[in-house]
């Protein structure tokens, strides 16, 4: 059944048709004057009935009928929805409704999913019809944190579209969700955003900054032992990619010692594809092989994002030695076609800056 946190005269109006009576007749029904009810109707949102009034309203809101009470809801999305107008003005909905939680918990839940796929416009189209519809300055502390949940999630979609800095990037969006779970106090959150915008100074090639900021994190209590482990991982990746390749490869083992400990399969295989990068870099290209090998055969995931890096991993190992460069363009054209396809364009960038510049095991690595 549906609830109001908090009425105005757009809802009344709603809970008034959904009833199926006039002006008068609702007035009546609640006890109020009929002045007051067509004051309602006509400034709608930008009303408010007084405190004893909002409980007379949720008290004839809670008698209704479940017929009613669809009526009511379908009234009241109709007339929030963004772009409508009544009476000569814009509506905007005061907030969600008890039902609205639940179907936007939904929603991000299957967001979560099509981003693993990488259907990238299905996940957008699951996020902006929220966040379009609703503010942060209207919602409470539960539509906040779906707010907030959401503007982290497109982040990720950002982030993997490959907008990483700018006004429309991954790194905008997660300041913004991170302000909103700081607002909110929940330092869990505010932990997994710092290591999202960590991410993204290692892809916008800010190494030093991303290592730091791994380091700090990766002892950090506020996160879960596998965003702990994560980190340790990512300070080897960005240390590799500077260079520092001996204490990244250290780094990163101890990373894989703690995923096996946790029974994670996916990040243990992902963590072999890094120590591999990192041997190349190091010009040990046998034992980056055999690890490359070993992440192929383990990895328990067909996801694009993730056959695209192991893919443009392995090509990258291949192209490093002159007797199988050939082998190695193949699987890095493979790799290109997949990223373009679901339209990995930082995972693309990454494949032909690799041909252009891999002559040896000096050449750059790949996130």
């Amino acid at each position: 059944m549906a609830t109001v946190h908090h009425w105005t005269g757009l809802e009344a109006k709603a809970l008034r048709k959904a009833l199926r009576l006039s002006v008068r007749a609702f007035a009546e029904h609640l006890g109020v004057g009929v002045r007051t009810v067509s004051k309602w109707e006509k400034l709608q949102a930008d009303t408010e009935p007084r405190p004893d009034t909002q409980a007379i309203l949720d008290t004839a809101l809670a008698r209704a009928d479940a017929a009613t009470h669809l009526r009511f809801e379908t009234f009241l999305s109709e007339s929030g929805r963004p772009g409508s107008a009544t009476a000569g003005r814009r509506v905007t909905p005061a907030g969600p409704l008890a039902w609205e939680y639940e179907s936007w918990t939904d929603d991000l839940d299957r967001a979560v999913v099509a981003l693993s796929r990488q259907d990238f416009t299905f996940a957008e189209n699951l996020i902006g019809r929220w966040t379009s519809r609703f503010t942060p300055l209207r919602l409470d502390d539960r539509g906040l944190y779906l707010f907030a949940r959401a503007t982290a999630l497109l982040g990720d979609l950002q982030r993997d579209r490959g907008s990483v800095v700018g006004p429309l990037s991954a790194q905008h969006s997660y300041i913004t969700a991170r302000s909103l779970f700081t607002q909110l106090d929940i330092p869990r959150r505010i932990a997994q955003l710092d290591l999202s915008l960590a991410v993204v100074a290692e892809m916008s090639g800010r190494l030093e900054t991303a290592a730091r900021a791994y380091e700090h994190l990766a002892v950090d209590d506020r996160l879960s032992r596998r965003d702990r482990a994560r980190s340790k991982l990512w300070v080897g990746t960005a240390l590799s990619k500077d260079g520092r390749h001996d204490y990244a490869t250290r780094v990163m083992v101890a990373a894989t010692r703690d995923f096996e400990d946790l029974s994670e399969p996916e990040d243990w295989s992902v963590a072999h594809q890094k120590i591999a990068l990192a041997h190349r870099g190091a010009g040990d290209l046998s034992t980056a092989l055999h690890l490359i090998t070993v992440a192929r055969g383990t990895a328990t995931t067909d996801a694009p994002m993730q056959r695209v890096r192991l893919d443009t991993a392995h090509g990258h190992i291949l192209l490093s030695d002159p007797a199988t460069s050939d082998d190695g363009l193949r699987v890095l054209d493979k790799a290109a076609t997949m990223a373009a396809r679901f339209g990995l364009s930082h995972q693309l960038a990454s494949i032909e800056n690799i041909k252009a510049t891999s002559t040896g095991p000096s050449g750059p690595g790949s996130r």
